[in-house]
């Protein structure tokens, strides 16, 4: 696969490999749902048949039995196809803000990738780490980290990213298949998920937000969220970079060269280019805007978008039409059919009937904060299974979370932000159009992804269990 070609997914040719594997996936995935659709359950017809036709665009998520994207193409065109909802209702989720902040993310994310100054930025960072790959793998990290704050998305920086892991992987000469290769693919697509979430950048984030202040009446502002997570973030850059080191050893632990590879790729950017100069004024003003959202009241997608079209205006020279042409837009594609898919549910009432069986079994042990924290961070975590990407499950959760924190007499920040936290840990691609991106190049598999999934997700829910009752207090968060 080319290493400038991040969009171009391997699921095709991994189900090339083992057909036989992608036939019992394609007929469970349509099977199953039909069997739901004819079973007796005594639900509304409307609601019985959305529920089966989101069954196929689950299980075709969980089992790859095709491209994401176009599962739920499938899903939604189903949706009107078989009158469970119109049209308008089927495919509502391209109309909505997030596919296209996702959209302005990417361009963005080419702004920082054309120019060079995403590579600056991570060469700079790890000519300061070193040259062991224990104090690289920290860099990508800590660099993953600090364009979080420039590319607003993860999809965006593992693009970015993904280049400098390449030409990294070939300074090591490992193979596919390698720890060295593997740990540096996986940590930088897992902590561009987690830091969506710590972080008012996100696709899932803004979501939550979006959501938070329609159904709870509350203004959620960027730097309270940022304040919020700081210490997650901190103890996520350390917790990462030591359980990736214990997981996969290196088989080789100095780089060709030390740092002088670094040096010497600075040196090869040369000094700064008028390009990546407008690209750092560029971004530099969305910035601004997005930290400063407390006095202007834009939408974060908003200035993403008009930046990223800004961009391509012919007098200002960044971006043309052959960079409109090789955005990936089958992530964009899949969160929009994920967001239809969450609203799908609303209108057929099935989500009522999963809120109200998650949030009737969990309330009898919401008795104090402690409990609180354990039980809807497990609950966000098991009920992200079945809504499959943190778009849907965000979405279509967080207003009867925030019906439930004010009908209990809860504080919906608090609650809220600790349900789109919940939304952090994973186990499967099919939950993250990051995961989804980061496992397309093909350097590690979906046990790879369980086993980190799982360490980190336990090291956020410690976390967690120090922010809510002490932390968050002291911010003003009770």
């Amino acid at each position: 696969m080319a290493a400038n070609d991040p969009g171009t997914l391997r699921d095709s040719s991994a189900r090339a490999k083992a057909p036989p594997l992608a036939s019992v996936s394609f007929i469970v995935s349509v099977l199953v749902p039909i069997a739901f659709w004819f079973a007796p359950l005594g639900l509304a017809p409307q609601t019985q048949h959305g529920l089966a036709i989101i069954c196929f665009m689950v299980l075709a998520w969980m089992t790859q039995a095709m491209e994401f994207a176009i599962a739920g193409f499938i899903g939604c065109f189903l949706f009107w196809a078989l009158g469970v909802v119109r049209f308008p209702v089927a495919f509502s989720g391209f109309a909505n803000d997030t596919p296209w902040f996702l959209f302005a993310a990417l361009l963005i994310g080419r702004v920082a990738g054309k120019s060079g100054l995403g590579r600056r930025l991570a060469y700079s960072v790890m000519l300061r780490v070193g040259g062991t790959y224990p104090r690289i793998l920290l860099g990508l990290i800590l660099t993953d980290f600090l364009l979080t704050f420039i590319v607003p998305s993860g999809l965006a920086r593992v693009a970015i990213l993904a280049t400098i892991a390449l030409a990294l992987i070939e300074g090591f000469r490992a193979q596919k298949g390698s720890n060295v290769a593997r740990g540096m693919f996986l940590i930088m697509t897992y902590t561009g998920n987690l830091f969506d979430k710590m972080i008012l950048a996100g696709a899932g984030s803004i979501t939550a937000a979006g959501a938070m202040a329609k159904f709870g009446g509350i203004d959620v502002l960027y730097g309270q969220w940022l304040l919020a997570f700081l210490p997650a973030s901190i103890i996520t850059v350390l917790a990462a970079w030591r359980v990736t080191l214990w997981l996969y050893p290196p088989e080789q632990t100095t780089l060709t060269g030390g740092t002088e590879f670094f040096r010497a790729e600075l040196d090869k950017l040369g000094p700064w280019s008028l390009l990546e100069k407008k690209a750092a004024l560029l971004i530099g003003v969305a910035i601004l805007l997005w930290v400063t959202d407390f006095l202007h009241h834009l939408p974060p997608a908003m200035i993403a978008l008009g930046v990223g079209l800004f961009a391509l205006l012919p007098p200002v020279g960044m971006l043309d039409e052959s960079d409109m042409r090789h955005v990936n837009y089958m992530p964009v594609f899949f969160v929009a059919a994920a967001i239809s898919m969450g609203n799908v549910l609303e209108a057929t009432k099935g989500l009522e009937l999963l809120t109200s069986t998650v949030f009737t079994r969990i309330e009898p042990f919401l008795g104090n904060i402690f409990s609180t924290t354990v039980i809807m961070y497990w609950a966000g975590f098991i009920y992200h299974f079945f809504l499959a990407s943190e778009i849907s499950m965000l979405g279509t959760s967080m207003p009867v979370v925030m019906e439930f924190a004010k009908s209990h007499g809860m504080n919906p920040l608090m609650l809220g932000l600790l349900w789109t936290f919940s939304a952090g840990g994973k186990l499967f691609a099919y939950q993250s159009g990051v995961l989804v991106l980061g496992y397309s190049y093909g350097y590690f598999e979906a046990r790879d992804l369980v086993r980190i999934g799982a360490w980190l997700t336990i090291v956020e829910f410690l976390v967690l269990l120090f922010l809510v009752p002490f932390y968050w207090p002291l911010i003003g968060i009770y």
